[in-house]
């Protein structure tokens, strides 16, 4: 088999975990190599270096080689030539297969400008698939991935971020609640029991 190397984006620590850490724990666990870039240090939800330990801790979960720091201060992700160019060093590095990131259409500023940038920097590389999070909007997936055998490991990454678990702007409800939920939706639209679903900017087939 051959291994690929795999880039997810996320503007925040915990953001990842969210939108695609069922699909890319099955990567991990199948030997294709695993990296992380996150753009801010989420200090608006809890001290930096608070989220940036968790970031990690949870990195090590997902089984992910290495987390690229974008620098950038929470709420604050601007859409410019700077983040574009730090997103396509990455890009060049790592060299990925696939990327995953934020769906556009988002409530969250930092959210939608990374996507926008995200679009840019990876315009010549073919597979493009974008997640979504709680504060995504108008999201229509035409993309599946049973994620029932991997759902717990995506659980327990999320639950590494300790000072955000219960920041859901929902009485009584967890992140992890709000996660498993979404999952059992996904699934139930993919016809299975857990999934996680995705727009795709590009994706070949291979035949």
């Amino acid at each position: 088999m051959k291994r690929v190397n795999i880039l997810a984006i996320g503007a925040h620590p915990d953001d990842i975990e969210f939108g695609c850490g069922g699909t890319l724990t099955k990567y991990s666990q199948r030997g294709h190599r695993l990296f992380l870039m996150v753009m801010t240090g989420g200090g608006s939800g809890a001290p930096s270096e608070t989220r940036m330990a968790e970031q990690a801790a949870a990195r090590q979960i997902l089984g992910a080689e290495e987390i690229f720091w974008g620098g950038y201060q929470d709420t604050h992700l601007g859409v410019d030539a700077e983040l574009i160019k730090k997103i396509e060093s990455v890009i060049a590095s790592v060299k990925p297969e696939f990327i995953f990131c934020h769906f556009p259409d988002d409530t969250h500023q930092d959210h939608r400008h990374l996507a926008q940038a995200v679009m840019s920097a990876t315009r010549y590389i073919r597979n493009v698939l974008f997640y979504e999070g709680p504060t995504t909007q108008n999201f229509s997936p035409q993309v599946y991935v049973d994620i029932a055998d991997t759902l717990e490991v995506k659980l327990e990454a999320l639950q590494a971020h300790r000072s955000q678990v219960m920041k859901t702007n929902i009485e009584d409800v967890s992140i992890i609640e709000v996660a498993r939920s979404c999952a059992n939706f996904r699934g139930i639209q993919g016809r299975v029991k857990y999934a996680e679903a995705f727009h795709a900017l590009r994706l070949f087939i291979n035949i």
